[in-house]
């Protein structure tokens, strides 16, 4: 469902905190728990991981979308997110030989065993495809995410999940407005995806939302602002937002949050590593994501 002709114009700038739209259509800023202090090391192939987020929805009787993330403190053990056992050692040849003072004797050897040789299958292919003109995006929203960097592993399905809409309002906090908003948005689809780098310094989630036009999800992007972080500058990514919270201690986990919007595709990259975060790597990320959507590979 798409918003109408004329909306656009009932869509300002926000205030640095949102609050609560004047009577008779006030809307109260909703809030979601924050995420636990820890997260465990996922096992194999688990559901996607929740965004390092919870996320208020302001829906103002003017009009005015203002969307505030409420960043909670995240202690997360950045481990690999599949176990791969240790090869066993290869077989070795054992021989045994009697000898006889004053007489030679024939070594009796036993047989050598040869190993099996298993040809290495390659990774299937992905099947996933899109394609992307004019800043429209179309097919699987999931092939427009930024492809995992050599080395890298994912958690969970390599071409990452797409996302239903219980599972937007998941992240979102579940609004009770969640599907009003997104309908005036002319929302579609969306997807996720989490992985590890190859250092294993890092843990990053990529997340789109599909919406009905440009201006529609460059709307979702104005006035975000991410609660009790500092906001950063985003290199290389025109109209995007960044926010770095700083871990307490040192050995704790830090997280940078970055938003922005490519054609009709809303992006969101959360960052954890342990630490101060370096505001370059999103910086990075929030580039390559904005060239993948605009050229589609």
């Amino acid at each position: 469902m798409s918003a109408p002709e004329n909306e656009s114009a009932a869509f300002t700038e926000p205030p640095p905190e949102p609050v609560a739209a004047p009577a008779p259509v006030a809307a109260p800023e909703l809030v979601a728990a924050p995420a636990p202090a820890a997260a465990p090391e996922p096992a194999a192939d688990p559901a996607p991981r929740r965004l390092p987020r919870a996320v208020g929805i302001v829906l103002a009787t003017a009009g005015l979308l203002a969307v505030t993330a409420a960043s909670a403190a995240v202690t997360v053990a950045v481990g690999k997110p599949d176990g791969h056992p240790a090869a066993a050692p290869a077989p070795r040849a054992t021989a045994t030989a009697a000898a006889s003072t004053g007489a030679s004797a024939t070594p009796s050897a036993t047989p050598v065993p040869v190993p099996t040789v298993v040809p290495t299958t390659p990774a299937p292919a992905s099947t996933v495809k899109g394609t992307v003109s004019g800043g429209k995006h179309e097919g699987d929203l999931r092939y427009f995410l930024l492809p995992i960097p050599a080395g890298g592993e994912s958690y969970g399905p390599a071409d990452g999940m797409p996302m239903t809409r219980d599972d937007v309002a998941e992240i979102f906090g579940k609004p009770d407005d969640i599907d009003t908003i997104l309908n005036r948005l002319g929302y579609r689809d969306g997807a996720v995806r989490t992985y590890r780098t190859a250092d294993g310094k890092a843990q990053v989630t990529v997340t789109l939302l599909h919406f009905g036009s440009t201006d529609m999800a460059s709307r979702f992007v104005q006035g975000y602002t991410v609660k009790s972080a500092e906001p950063i500058d985003i290199d290389g990514d025109p109209g995007a937002h960044g926010f770095r919270q700083k871990p307490k201690h040192e050995a704790y986990t830090g997280s940078m949050t970055g938003v922005s919007s490519q054609g009709d595709v809303q992006y969101t990259v959360d960052v954890e590593v342990k630490g101060t975060p370096d505001a370059a790597l999103l910086s990075d990320l929030m580039k390559r994501q904005r060239e993948w959507l605009a050229s589609g590979g």
